[in-house]
C-alpha cells in the first residue's frame, strides 16, 4: 500500500504524528557468536544465506538516498556485526556519505579486541557495547556461551585504541541481573565509561518473556542511590534519545536507563531500521516490513527508494503498544531484526 506524501515530509521522513526521522539503525548480519536467550533461540539457528543480505554497495546506496531525505545518524548491528567480514570498509564508506554526521556500532564486544583499531581508522565515531554481566556464571546464563573476559578485551582495546565515546548496555532482568547492578556501576564509573540500563522487553525468540521479569529502570536507581549517592537527572540534549540520564552526586560518572516497558518514549521516536536482507521497518515491534532489497534488485531508482521510506514512515503508528491489549509480538526476534 501507498500512501500519500504530505508537502512537509516530501522534504524529510515526517509521519503523521509529526516526528521526523533522523536515525537509522541499521543490521549488517543476523548471525551471532553467542546466543543471548533476549534475543536468540540457543541452538539450531537458521540464519539468512549469504546472497540474501545487503550488500556493502546496497548499504551505502540505501545510506545515500535516506540521508536526502534528512537521515544523519547510523548505528550498525546485527546480530554481531564484528562477524561480518571486512566491517571497517562498510564504516569508512558510510562516513564518507553526505550528510551523515555520526555512524556508532553495538557490538557484544568479543571480536572487539582484534577490530577495535581498524574500526578506529576507518571513522566509526561510538561504540555501545553489550555488558550484562561482571560475573562468568551470570554472562553464560545470559549468553549461553563464554566470553566474558574477551568483552572485557574489547572494551580496554576500545580505550587504548583512542575512542572516545563507549557506552556500555546492561538489560535489566528481574530474578537474575539484581546482583549485577552495582558492581556493572562500579566497574563504569572506576573507568569512565557511560553505563546504561535496559528493560527486558518481548522480542526474546523462545517467546518466554513476561511482565513480571521486568527489572525496571525506576528499581535500579534506587538501588544504586542507596549503594553510592544520588542521581542527578541531565538535561536532554534530544529529546528523541531513548534512555534518561543521571550524573552521579559526587561528580564520579553518569548512568542512563532506557526504560520502553515502564516508561515509553515513543512519542519523541526518530528511528527507521533496515534488516540485514534489506527489510524497512518504523518500529522495533513493527509487524510489517517494506522490501528495499526488491527495489535494488529489480532495477529500481533512488525515486523508488524514497518512495518506499516516505511509505513506510508514514505507516507509523503512534506507539509500541506493549502492554495493551491488542499488543502484537513481532514474529521476528531481536537478531533477526537488528538490535
Amino acid at each position: 500500500m501507498s500512501y500519500p506524501i504530505s508537502n512537509s515530509a516530501a522534504n524529510g521522513l515526517v509521519d503523521s504524528f509529526g516526528r521526523k526521522h533522523t536515525n537509522l539503525r541499521l543490521s549488517v548480519t543476523d548471525r551471532c557468536n553467542i546466543r543471548c536467550f533476549y534475543c536468540m533461540p540457543a541452538e539450531n539457528v537458521v540464519f539468512r544465506p549469504r546472497a540474501e543480505l545487503l550488500t556493502f554497495e546496497e548499504i551505502v546506496r540505501f545510506v545515500r538516498v535516506a540521508a536526502q531525505l534528512g537521515i544523519n545518524k547510523l548505528r550498525l548491528t546485527g546480530g554481531e556485526p564484528l562477524v561480518r567480514n571486512d566491517l571497517h570498509l562498510l564504516v569508512r564508506q558510510l562516513v564518507g556519505v553526505p550528510g551523515i554526521d555520526d555512524v556508532a556500532l553495538t557490538t557484544n564486544g568479543i571480536l572487539l579486541a582484534d577490530q577495535a583499531k581498524d574500526l578506529h581508522a576507518a571513522g566509526l565515531h561510538r561504540l555501545n557495547i553489550s555488558l550484562d554481566s561482571l560475573t562468568e556464571e551470570t554472562f553464560q546464563r545470559i549468553s549461553r556461551r563464554p566470553g566474558l573476559q574477551k568483552v572485557l578485551d574489547g572494551i580496554f582495546a576500545a580505550k587504548h585504541t583512542g575512542f572516545q565515546k563507549i557506552r556500555l548496555n546492561a538489560i535489566a532482568i528481574r530474578g537474575l541481573t539484581e546482583n549485577e547492578i552495582v558492581p556493572l556501576a562500579e566497574f563504569a564509573r572506576e573507568h569512565d565509561l557511560e553505563l546504561r540500563f535496559i528493560e527486558f522487553m518481548p522480542l526474546d525468540a523462545d517467546g518466554n518473556w513476561t511482565d513480571e521479569e521486568v527489572l525496571t529502570g525506576q528499581q535500579i536507581r534506587q538501588t544504586l542511590e542507596a549503594e553510592f549517592c544520588s542521581l542527578e537527572p541531565i538535561e536532554r540534549s534530544d529529546a528523541s534519545q531513548p534512555a534518561v540520564d543521571f550524573r552521579f552526586a559526587d561528580g564520579v560518572g553518569r548512568i542512563g536507563f532506557i526504560n520502553p516497558v515502564s516508561q515509553p518514549f515513543c512519542d519523541d521516536c526518530n528511528r527507521i531500521r533496515l534488516t540485514a536482507e534489506g527489510q524497512i521497518r518504523n518500529c522495533l515491534f513493527s509487524t510489517t516490513e517494506w522490501d528495499a532489497r526488491e527495489v535494488m534488485r529489480r532495477g529500481g531508482n533512488d525515486s523508488k527508494l524514497k518512495l518506499l521510506l516516505h511509505d513506510c514512515v508514514a505507516a507509523k503508528k503512534q506507539a509500541h503498544g506493549i502492554g495493551e491489549a491488542d499488543f502484537e509480538k513481532p514474529a521476528r526476534a531481536m537478531y533477526q531484526i537488528g538490535g
